[in-house]
C-alpha cells in the first residue's frame, strides 16, 4: 500500500496522470499539460518514498554476463534512508556537492536517492574520467564529498586538491570510509526541513565537444519534474520495464535510467558493467520482458551491423537520443521489427524538448514536434527575429511561461548564463528548420557549421550521405583549410568489416555520397581511422578531429 502523498506529490501526480491519460493523443497532451510548480519539492521524499512504501514490485534490475541483481521500490527506499542518515552522520549537509564516480551498480541509485533526500548537490561523473578531468570537476564544482568505486580511488587521491570526505564502494584504502558500513546504520535519515524547489540538485558537466565543459545547474524542480516530458516521449506507463543505454555520469542516464521510469512507476533494467556489446543488449531485450528501449543512434547502428534477431516479444516503445537518428537506421529497424524508433531531442541544459511522440508513426530524418510543456521558436541567430518555415534558424525555447525542465544556469559563469538565457528565450545553439506542419529537422550545432566558398556546410548532412554506403561503419566531417575557399569538407571514415581503407574504397564512398549532395557540398578529401573519438554519451568529438585535421 503506497503512503499518502504530500501536497507537492499530489500536484506532481496530477500532471503525470494527465500525460498518461493522453498517451496516444499528443495534440491533447500538448494542449492540456501544465507544469506543476510547487514552492517546495523533494522528489525522493515527496514522490519516490510514498510510491515505494510496502511496494514490493521491482524498481531496479541489473543484468548481463551472468549478473542478475534486483531491488524493489520498498527496499530502495529503506536502503537510501539508511545511507542518507549515514552520510549525514559523516558530514554531508544540505547544499554540499557530492561527486559520484560509480558504474551501473545498485550503489549508484542508492546514492542518488540518498543525496536528494539530504538536499546535497549531486555531481555524477563517468568512470572513465581521467585525473585531469576529476581535478577540474573537484575544483570548479567545489566538491566536498566523493563516492567512488574502490578501483578508482587512486585517481581521486591524485586529483583531490580540496579536502573532501572520501567514501568507497569496495575495500577501502587508507583515508577512505567504507560505503557498506551504511547498511547497518541506525537511525535512518532524521527529519528534514522542506526543500525549496529552486534549490540546486545537480551539477552536470556538458560533453565539451566544441568547448571546455560547462557546469549545468539543475534544481529540485527542473530535473525531477522536468522529466515528465521525457516520460511522455518514451511512452512509459506504470508496470513497464525500461532499458536505456547510457553511461552513468551523463545527463541521459538521469533521464531514462532514473527519473523517467520512476516518474512512470516503471522498472529500470540496466546492463552490468562490461555487458555493453550488441550481443549483450540483444540478450537483455530478448531474455527480459522489456517494453521500452532507448539508445543513441550509434548503438542502433551497431545492433543492425550485428544482425537483429526476431522482434523482442514485449517491446512496444523504441526511442533514440544523443545525436540525430539517420533515416536508413530507422527504416532498417522498421523493416526488421515492425517498430518505429522515435527520435527525440534535448540537452544537458534541458529535459526532452522535442520528439516523435507516441501514437504517431515516426518521420524519418525528423527530430519531431515540441513535447508537452515546451514552446519552441526558430530564430535568426544574429537578429533574433523569427525565420520562415523551411529556413535555417536557431532552436530556441520560449521562456514566457518558463518550462520546468530548463536549467537554472551555468554554475560559476554568469556571462554564459546571460548569453543562453535571455529575458524571452533559452538559446540552444543548435540550428534547425521547421516544416509547415510543425516538424523540426536538425541541421547542426552552430559551433560545428563552417563556410566553404561562401556556402554554409552542415557536417551532419554530409555524414548522413556518407553512411548510406555499405563501406562506411561511421563517419565524421570537419573543415580542412583551403587557400581560396577558406575551408573545404574533409571526411574521416571508419571502414565497415571487409572493406579495405584504401583509395578504391574512398573513391566509391565519395562517388555515392556526391549523388546525394549538391556540388558546393562535395567532400574534397578523406582519411581512414579505426574509430572516431566519442564522448561516453555517443557524441563525436569534432573539436578533437578539427584540431587533428588543422595540424
Amino acid at each position: 500500500m503506497n503512503a499518502p502523498l504530500t501536497p507537492a506529490g499530489r500536484e506532481f501526480r496530477r500532471a503525470r496522470d494527465l500525460l498518461l491519460a493522453h498517451h496516444h493523443d499528443p495534440d491533447a497532451a500538448y494542449r492540456r499539460f501544465r507544469w506543476p510548480r510547487p514552492a517546495h519539492f523533494n522528489w525522493a521524499l515527496d514522490w519516490f518514498d510514498p510510491i515505494a512504501r510496502d511496494n514490493h514490485t521491482t524498481a531496479l534490475q541489473i543484468t548481463g554476463r551472468g549478473h542478475d541483481q534486483a531491488l524493489t521500490y520498498h527496499q530502495l527506499a529503506q536502503r537510501s534512508d539508511r545511507l542518507a542518515g549515514w552520510l549525514a552522520a559523516n558530514g554531508v549537509q544540505r547544499g554540499d556537492p557530492v561527486l559520484l564516480l560509480l558504474d551501473n551498480r545498485i550503489e549508484l541509485w542508492e546514492s542518488m536517492l540518498a543525496a536528494i533526500k539530504i538536499g546535497a548537490v549531486v555531481v555524477p561523473t563517468y568512470t572513465t574520467a581521467t585525473v585531469d578531468d576529476l581535478t577540474d570537476r573537484i575544483d570548479r564544482a567545489g566538491i566536498r564529498h566523493v563516492i567512488a568505486e574502490s578501483r578508482l580511488t587512486p585517481r581521486i587521491d591524485a586529483a583531490a586538491a580540496l579536502p573532501v570526505t572520501k567514501i568507497t564502494v569496495g575495500p577501502p584504502p587508507a583515508g577512505w570510509l567504507d560505503y557498506h558500513d551504511s547498511h547497518s546504520h541506525t537511525p535512518p535519515l532524521p527529519p528534514q526541513e522542506p526543500t525549496r524547489a529552486d534549490d540546486t540538485l545537480f551539477y552536470y558537466f556538458t560533453s565539451g565537444t566544441t568547448s571546455r565543459p560547462k557546469i549545468v545547474r539543475h534544481t529540485h524542480l527542473s530535473y525531477p519534474v522536468g522529466h515528465l516530458s521525457g516520460m511522455y516521449w518514451n511512452g512509459l506507463r506504470p508496470g513497464d520495464l525500461h532499458l536505456n543505454i547510457s553511461a552513468p555520469g551523463w545527463a541521459k542516464h538521469a533521464w531514462s535510467s532514473f527519473f523517467v521510469p520512476w516518474n512512470a512507476e516503471a522498472t529500470i533494467l540496466t546492463l552490468a558493467p562490461g555487458a555493453d556489446t550488441p550481443a549483450d543488449i540483444l540478450d537483455a531485450l530478448t531474455q527480459h520482458p522489456v517494453t521500452g528501449f532507448c539508445a543513441p543512434p550509434t548503438v542502433w547502428r551497431s545492433l543492425l551491423a550485428h544482425g537483429l534477431p526476431r522482434p523482442p516479444a514485449h517491446l512496444r516503445e523504441a526511442t533514440s537520443a544523443g545525436e540525430p537518428l539517420d533515416a536508413p537506421t530507422l527504416l532498417a529497424v522498421r523493416d526488421a521489427w515492425g517498430l518505429d524508433i522515435r527520435d527525440g531531442y534535448g540537452q544537458t541544459e534541458t529535459t526532452a524538448q522535442i520528439g516523435n511522440p507516441p501514437g504517431r508513426p515516426a518521420r524519418p530524418g525528423r527530430m519531431g514536434l515540441p513535447l508537452p510543456g515546451y514552446r519552441i521558436t526558430v530564430l535568426d541567430p544574429e537578429t533574433g527575429a523569427p525565420v520562415p518555415d523551411g529556413a535555417t534558424g536557431e532552436l530556441c525555447i520560449d521562456l514566457t511561461d518558463r518550462p520546468a525542465g530548463v536549467m537554472a544556469g551555468y554554475h560559476g559563469d554568469t556571462a554564459r548564463t546571460d548569453a543562453a538565457l535571455t529575458h524571452s528565450h533559452y538559446r540552444t545553439g543548435d540550428l534547425v528548420t521547421r516544416s509547415a506542419n510543425g516538424y523540426l529537422t536538425y541541421i547542426g550545432r552552430a559551433d560545428d557549421m563552417f563556410k566553404s566558398f561562401d556556402h554554409r556546410i552542415s557536417p551532419l548532412e554530409l555524414e548522413q550521405a556518407l553512411r548510406t554506403h555499405p563501406a562506411v561503419a561511421d563517419a565524421a566531417v570537419v573543415p580542412a583549410p583551403h587557400p581560396i575557399g577558406q575551408y573545404v569538407p574533409h571526411a574521416i571514415l571508419v571502414p565497415a568489416p571487409g572493406w579495405p581503407p584504401n583509395d578504391t574504397t574512398a573513391t566509391a564512398v565519395l562517388a555515392a555520397a556526391h549523388t546525394r549532395l549538391p556540388p558546393e557540398k562535395h567532400i574534397h578529401s578523406t582519411t581512414f581511422t579505426d574509430r572516431l573519438p566519442k564522448t561516453p554519451s555517443g557524441k563525436t568529438r569534432r573539436t578533437l578531429l578539427r584540431t587533428q585535421t588543422a595540424g
